[in-house]
């Protein structure tokens, strides 16, 4: 792997927001929605997306506008993800996940909860909801929605909604083995600070590809989860 390098410390982030300045924030983003659709009010087929390349704003196309992700005349996969923060008496946290080392994709990845939309789900933060749940044990009545952020597409052809949620301990996880195999909490001050976020690339298919990471102590946060952090970062600075 090729380190590129540090990004540019740009502006000075708060490391001390509250709930409420964050869901201030995420108003200006997509609304709550939990329709069976997106925030436009049009109504999607479970487990796709009527999104083209065209409407794309947010994902790994943005480090790597020359290459050619996916097939825009293909429809892209529907998932949800929920952004958990953790109110701690040191501020707070971002609550993560590592992947299963067995699992067929992303294996031994970090990530947020969450997953595709199934036929079941009623819109995407059922979604969301229900994944998480479904993941790491937390029931759905403990996590209040605070807002969505805008959507990600992702090189492997999915559209992630992603909603920030507050969580407010004692936390009560049961983790599913076949899925996780570790929670953990990074601190929002952590993810604020630009000098902990890099750009790297690696080789893919005989051509560079960027991204963003995260390294978190021995954790090496990257791919959609580091640029779903990003977004979020980005959402929270100052005007």
């Amino acid at each position: 792997m090729e380190q590129e390098h540090l990004l540019s410390p740009g502006k000075r982030r708060a490391d001390n927001l509250d709930l409420k300045t964050i869901a201030r924030h995420l108003q200006h983003c997509a609304p709550l929605s939990d329709r069976g659709g997106h925030s436009d009010g049009h109504a999607r087929a479970p487990g796709s997306s009527q999104v083209r390349r065209g409407d794309v704003r947010r994902g790994d196309h943005e480090l790597n506008p020359e290459l050619d992700f996916y097939d825009p005349s293909l429809e892209l996969r529907a998932a949800s993800v929920l952004v958990p923060l953790v109110e701690r008496p040191t501020g707070l946290t971002i609550l993560l996940t590592q992947r299963a080392d067995h699992l067929t994709s992303h294996a031994g990845q970090i990530s947020f909860p969450g997953g595709r939309l199934e036929m079941r789900d009623n819109g995407p933060l059922a979604c969301a909801l229900r994944e998480t749940e479904e993941e790491i044990g937390l029931p759905r009545s403990q996590m209040r929605p605070l807002g969505q952020m805008e959507t990600y597409i992702t090189r492997t052809g999915f559209e992630i909604t992603p909603f920030v949620g507050a969580l407010e301990p004692p936390l009560e996880l049961n983790p599913d083995p076949a899925e996780v195999v570790e929670i953990f909490e990074v601190p929002l001050s952590f993810i604020l600070n630009e000098r902990n976020c890099r750009m790297e690339c690696r080789e893919l298919q005989g051509r560079n590809q960027y991204f963003y990471v995260y390294p978190y102590g021995e954790r090496y946060i990257w791919g959609a989860t580091a640029g779903m952090l990003r977004n979020f970062c980005e959402l929270l600075a100052p005007a």
